[in-house]
């Protein structure tokens, strides 16, 4: 397994910073491009305003989700966020896209949060998923995060999906070695959340996730949080943010 140097701090525009490996392919000066669908314009409306507050950001264009597809492939953005989640049009949408323009990355943001609805995303080639609900800084990190090729959920779709993930059987996971809950500690590490993020998404005590992060740094032989993260993202973990 090839390792990498250890996850550094990157600045994107003026105010937001992510984890490189997340951003890295970007540099400071990089603009973005977004197009906005949804069916309520009052929510387009909010997403504009908020992605209009950062100057590495420009909404090139907006429509309601039977738009979709007609707006990205005409604007080529690097992001397409699509509201209201459905199957299977939305299904449908995200699967012809990555045909038709492969560049151009699907953020979802939906109030629609059940197990069905997150898979269906991913299994049509979605690179997030989040609540509609979801805060500024959560929001502008997918946007960086999904435009670089990674994929990113809302924190407690993440937890639970890791849970599943850990719960399917050791053969099917990496790291069998670690318990379940083990590797869902080791999955939310991966995904950048800090020891107390990680203690209310699994609602346990921060010392709790001290010793289990100890555990697992002797399993897995590493020295520390970094390196850990490292091996855990050449593994596929990570997923959200």
């Amino acid at each position: 397994m090839t390792v990498q140097p250890a996850p550094q701090r990157r600045t994107f525009g003026p105010e937001l910073s992510v984890i490189d490996g997340i951003g890295s392919t970007f540099s400071g000066t990089r603009r973005l491009t977004v197009v906005l669908a949804d069916d309520h314009a009052v929510v387009r409306a909010g997403l504009r305003s908020l992605l209009g507050s950062v100057d590495w950001i420009t909404v090139v264009a907006e429509t309601t989700t039977g738009g979709a597809l007609r707006e990205a492939v005409l604007n080529r953005p690097d992001v397409l966020i699509l509201g209201q989640w459905r199957q299977p049009e939305s299904g449908s949408v995200i699967a012809e896209l990555a045909r038709s323009a492969p560049d151009v990355a699907v953020l979802v943001f939906s109030v629609a949060e059940d197990d069905e609805s997150v898979f269906a995303a991913l299994r049509a080639g979605a690179g997030g998923y989040l609540r509609n609900a979801a805060d500024r800084d959560d929001i502008l990190r997918a946007i960086c995060a999904v435009s670089a090729g990674w994929v990113v959920l809302s924190p407690h779709i993440g937890a639970r999906l890791a849970t599943m993930l850990a719960n399917s059987g050791q053969r099917t996971r990496p790291f069998p070695e670690l318990t379940s809950r083990e590797f869902a500690v080791l999955s939310l590490v991966a995904a950048g959340l800090s020891n107390a993020s990680i203690a209310a998404e699994l609602e346990l005590a921060p010392k709790t996730i001290s010793n289990y992060l100890s555990r697992i740094f002797t399993k897995l032989g590493v020295a520390d949080r970094a390196n850990a993260i490292v091996r855990a993202r050449d593994a596929g973990l990570g997923l959200k943010l």
